[in-house]
């Protein structure tokens, strides 16, 4: 373990922000990390405990007392080893994933958890600026073709996975660059997109090819991808967005996050408005943003509206204001329902919890309120929960701009999900198990979102690197790659 009495002796301390009137003069990520010497520090506190309830909290099954304890001894290299042994993109990770195993870890008890999530960054930023992580080529070839459907974290994961196996694998991403989420749905302040360039890089290297503006479904058939491919895996994501089902919904001025997010992640990379935006300019400069939708992409919406210059910017949330602090006796070890406040929510927001929308308001057709109402959930006599209008309670909110950030209801059904055949669970999504990966057709398999529905990156990580493991059993009869 790292110091044997380091929990006792040592505060928990973690990365900074930069200084809020500082941060939204830019798009530029503005975490300020911890110095090497206090990272190892940090990793001292972990007691690596009988049981590692951090392994539960950790969908990739990181080996996290074994990194921290490299760490805390000064073995960065063999830190980094063992990091990338589990998770193939630590790097994104260590900036967007909401640190499920710091709500597990043993400390977490108290409200003091190792700071995992920082020491992890560490690592494989170090590992990078060292010049340790390099490309992995097979050393030999199996003759085997993968078509891989999606570039997102899922796809990425699988594809790298299958060529270090020795297979030839081809990414396919209908957009005009690799990356899917990462690329376009998480803003550059949270995750630069220099991180993604360079693991393409990488992949390259190792023999991966990648064709971009390609969308299975449209441009290609799915059923000429079987015949040309060994195996395909359609890693595709959840991208059909929740609806906002008001009378006057077709009003402009509402529109869906991704659309908002896309466009701004665009202008960053340099894309004149005409590319950035083919169907019009989204701007929240000057406008009274309302966002609907509580979670990390209303968040999104947040930081990019304050970055942009809006007027007013306010965050709806349907459901109840959760506690400040869970019950660690009920939660812990699991992930708890608590208060959780992002950056974005210091940068100039306010928040409004229980409310429903229930129309918009316009004028020559452009969007100026909402009409919401506030509601309460209460157990019916089925035992479910179920929401009621608090009598009275009708409000307006001015809005030249209304965001809708409430989460997917699954991937799209129109174009490679349908042509394909592949049967659907109860929710739409691609129906495949956790063991094998592979669909109701031969030789197709599914995994990240596609397959269990909106969910975080580590979690399409983890899916894309066990469904590669399916796949090259399926090819092989055999294989080597971890779970």
């Amino acid at each position: 373990m790292g110091k044997v009495t380091g929990f006792l002796e040592i505060e928990r301390h973690d990365r900074t922000y930069a200084p809020v009137a500082e941060r939204v003069q830019s798009f530029k990520e503005f975490i300020q990390p911890l110095a090497p010497a206090e990272v190892a520090e940090q990793a001292a506190r972990c007691m690596d405990c009988g049981i590692p309830f951090c392994h539960n909290g950790c969908p990739v099954n990181n080996m996290i007392p074994d990194w921290n304890n490299l760490v805390y001894h000064d073995q960065w290299k063999t830190a980094l080893t063992t990091l990338q042994s589990t998770n193939n993109f630590p790097e994104f990770t260590g900036r967007v994933c909401p640190a499920p195993c710091e709500a597990a870890c043993t400390l977490n008890i108290d409200d003091n958890p190792v700071t995992i999530k920082t020491v992890e960054c560490e690592i494989v930023d170090r590992g990078w600026r060292e010049g340790w992580i390099v490309p992995v080529p097979a050393a030999s070839r199996t003759g085997k073709r993968v078509a891989v459907v999606g570039s997102g974290p899922a796809g990425l994961a699988c594809a790298q996975q299958l060529a270090r196996a020795g297979h030839d694998v081809v990414v396919f991403e209908k957009a005009d660059r690799i990356g899917g989420l990462l690329r376009y749905g998480i803003p550059d302040f949270k995750m630069e997109k220099h991180l993604v360039d360079r693991r393409v890089a990488q992949m390259q290297a190792e023999g991966v090819e990648f064709r971009t503006g390609v969308e299975i479904g449209v441009d290609v058939t799915v059923a000429a991808l079987l015949a040309e491919y060994d195996s395909v895996v359609m890693a595709g994501g959840a991208e059909a967005p929740r609806d906002l089902e008001v009378p006057n919904r077709a009003l402009d001025g509402i529109h869906f996050a991704m659309d908002f997010l896309t466009q701004q992640n665009k202008r960053v990379a340099g894309d004149d408005e005409a590319t950035a935006a083919p169907r019009g300019t989204l701007s929240a400069a000057g406008k009274h943003v309302v966002v609907i939708g509580g979670g990390d992409t209303g968040s999104d919406c947040i930081g990019t509206s304050v970055r942009q210059g809006a007027a007013s910017i306010i965050q709806l949330e349907i459901m109840p204001r959760p506690p400040e602090r869970e019950n660690k006796a009920l939660t812990w070890p699991n992930w708890p329902m608590k208060l959780r406040s992002s950056h974005a929510h210091s940068e100039g927001t306010d928040r409004d919890w229980a409310v429903l929308t229930t129309d918009a308001v316009g004028e020559n057709g452009r969007v100026t309120a909402l009409k919401c109402v506030r509601v309460e959930w209460v157990k019916a006599a089925n035992g479910r929960m179920e929401m009621r209008h608090v009598a009275g309670s009708e409000f307006e909110l001015k809005a030249d701009l209304v965001l809708l950030a409430m989460g997917f209801v699954g991937p799209r059904q129109a174009g490679a999900v349908a042509q394909s055949g592949a049967t659907l669970d109860p929710r739409g999504n691609v129906l495949a198990d956790t063991d094998g990966y592979a669909t109701s057709v031969p030789r197709l398999f599914a995994a990240g979102d596609m397959r269990r529905g909106q969910s975080l990156v580590v979690w399409a990580i983890r899916e894309g690197r066990q469904c590669a493991r399916a796949v090259d059993a399926a090819l092989m009869g055999t294989t080597s790659l971890p779970r």
